[in-house]
């Protein structure tokens, strides 16, 4: 996943420094490169957050963590 983000990043910067002015590569690298980067990485990313969002409202519930990383003796 983070692999995708970092290749992305690194064509939209070489593609923003070919641009003909400074104005015109920050907004390539805006438009092309940050803007759709950041969504890719939040909707990425949701699943985890929901995971974590489940695990602390169960562990609110029972009134202690689940062990899951715990190790073992």
């Amino acid at each position: 996943m983070y692999i995708v983000a970092i290749a992305w990043g690194y064509v939209v910067l070489m593609m923003s420094i070919t641009e003909t002015s400074f104005v015109a590569g920050l907004l390539t690298f805006l438009f092309y490169g940050a803007a759709p980067l950041a969504l890719f990485l939040w909707l990425v990313g949701t699943p985890q957050r929901r995971r974590t969002r489940l695990r602390k409202a169960a562990e609110q519930r029972l009134g202690q963590p689940d062990g899951s990383d715990s190790q073992g003796d």
